[in-house]
């Protein structure tokens, strides 16, 4: 789907008000290729609200979620992108790490491990805390796991720059050296019955490398960063802005085509039977001082929250 025109033909745009989504898109004409990411309360919310964050935590956890779905978006398998920012041992923020994991089958989810004194002592004093302030001195990381019959792949730089999105664009500057450009928002919204929601949506574009077909390719990526760098953070969580409307507000003088896009859910991976074979691991010993007082050995999941009740003869 090609957008040269203002779209309001209804059949010109194809995920008109689509929420949980990722599309690719490419330039016409130009060597710059892209992705965008769109997520509703059917994800993004949901996640939140299960752990009830603080709205600075919530926030990063929502970006961190998007910047998961941007990038993971992109494997060619069946597979997973992990993002992790965590602080170095002794030197942490408020925010301990903060993980996000995209699977190549749509699937989302993360976590954020917090201290909740340290954090209000730091609200306190800054009600808008940087990245940096929220996770101090630490490392940005990007893992692709292909599955359990084959190697990890991780990349990892030290954590720099005031938002997650600058920290993600200098990833791929040092370790994957593609020059990118990414913009990431999550917000707080009005839905349905003036009940807030979380949305949140991203965009990134890549330079494709000149070559003697292409030639240089470096004006055209500066005409692109310009462009791009004029989207605003309330247009990405925007209800009633579709990803094609927004791409055609960035891009309609070169046109733009906008690939089928993908859905994304919310998913998490535990499982009673993950859960026992975890427990199995620790021995009899150690599970017996597990057991509470009511005889149930009790073992929350950190990304969904959901408890498991497992009784200790299910562990012989």
């Amino acid at each position: 789907m090609t957008f040269g025109a203002n779209p309001s033909d209804p059949d010109a745009d194809l995920m008109a008000a689509a929420d949980d989504i990722v599309a690719a898109f490419q330039i016409d004409g130009e060597p710059v290729r892209g992705r965008i990411v769109r997520l509703g309360p059917a994800t993004v919310d949901e996640i939140l609200q299960r752990h009830k964050y603080p709205d600075c935590v919530a926030r990063l956890l929502g970006e961190m979620l998007t910047l998961a779905a941007l990038v993971g978006a992109s494997l060619k398998f069946d597979g997973k992108l992990i993002i992790q920012v965590q602080g170095e041992n002794g030197l942490e923020g408020p925010i301990r790490f903060i993980v996000a994991e995209y699977r190549t089958n749509g699937a989302l989810r993360g976590y954020a491990n917090v201290d909740g004194v340290a954090l209000a002592e730091l609200l306190a004093q800054n009600s808008e805390p940087t990245l940096l302030e929220l996770i101090g001195p630490g490392l940005f990381a990007m893992t692709v796991d292909q599955g359990d019959d084959m190697d990890r792949y991780q990349g990892t730089v030290a954590l720099e720059g005031d938002t997650l999105a600058e920290a993600a664009a200098l990833y791929f500057a040092q370790s994957e050296q593609i020059p990118t450009r990414i913009r990431i928002a999550c917000a707080e919204t009005h839905g349905p019955a003036g009940r807030t929601q979380w949305r949140a949506g991203g965009a990134l574009i890549q330079q494709v490398a000149g070559d003697s077909a292409r030639g240089d390719t470096s004006m055209a990526w500066e005409h692109a960063s310009i462009l791009f760098e004029t989207l605003e953070d309330r247009e990405l969580v925007n209800a009633e802005l579709s990803a094609g409307d927004l791409l055609f507000r960035l891009f309609h003088e070169d046109g733009v085509r906008l690939f089928e896009a993908r859905p994304i859910e919310t998913a998490c991976t535990c499982s009673s039977d993950r859960i026992l074979a975890l427990l199995k691991q620790f021995g009899a010993e150690a599970a017996a001082d597990m057991i509470e007082a009511d005889g149930f050995i009790r073992v929350r999941c950190e990304y969904c929250n959901k408890s498991f009740d497992v009784r200790p003869e299910e562990l012989l």
